[in-house]
């Protein structure tokens, strides 16, 4: 239902109720998530939903330059719904990850073409911005997921992925089953 209202979305212009329901309607049953908000003001309320919906553990997630993730431009704030049921709230730095911060104007994107280049890029293991914020919410998703102790080991376990190559190779599996599929 909610693939219907996405054209509708992107025609209004303007964030709507459906960019809450969107994540919490979770169609893939998934019991640990890392959800980013639009606002700040949400990200409690959302991991209490979550927690009343049935999630094991979620981080909801919103940096301070505006973005529905974890940022590396500063701190982000993070509503954790624990494992015990519980939800804490704490403020989050790249620098927990190991991480640098980066102007924001280094993570602004471009037109496709220059995103899919940065993301080969970032999928050969280039350094810059980009990595790093991919490495930071995939930390913390690590984490979430139990797969990672601290978002530093996190960071690294993810750093290992696509420095291996094992990354790229994911995407390319994922690349195949979706084009079948169309």
């Amino acid at each position: 239902a909610m693939a219907h209202v996405g054209p509708v979305r992107t025609e209004l212009a303007t964030r709507t109720i459906f960019n809450i329901l969107g994540p919490l309607t979770n169609p893939a049953g998934a019991r640990r998530q890392l959800t980013g908000a639009f606002s700040r003001s949400l990200i409690r309320p959302m991991a209490e939903v979550l927690g009343i919906l049935g999630s094991e553990r979620a981080w909801l997630v919103h940096g301070s330059d505006g973005t529905d993730e974890l940022t590396i431009t500063g701190v982000s704030w993070v509503a954790d719904l624990g494992l015990d049921g519980q939800i804490s709230e704490y403020e989050l730095h790249p620098e927990e990850a190991g991480l640098p911060v980066h102007p924001f104007e280094a993570i602004l994107g471009g037109d496709p073409a220059q995103n899919a280049a940065a993301f080969r890029e970032l999928l050969s293991g280039a350094p810059g911005a980009y990595r790093d914020a991919v490495l930071l919410n995939s930390a913390a998703a690590l984490v979430v997921a139990g797969h990672a102790d601290t978002l530093r080991q996190g960071a690294e376990k993810a750093a290992e992925s696509i420095d291996s190559g094992a990354a790229r190779t994911k995407i390319e599996e994922l690349a195949k089953i979706t084009s079948e599929a169309a």
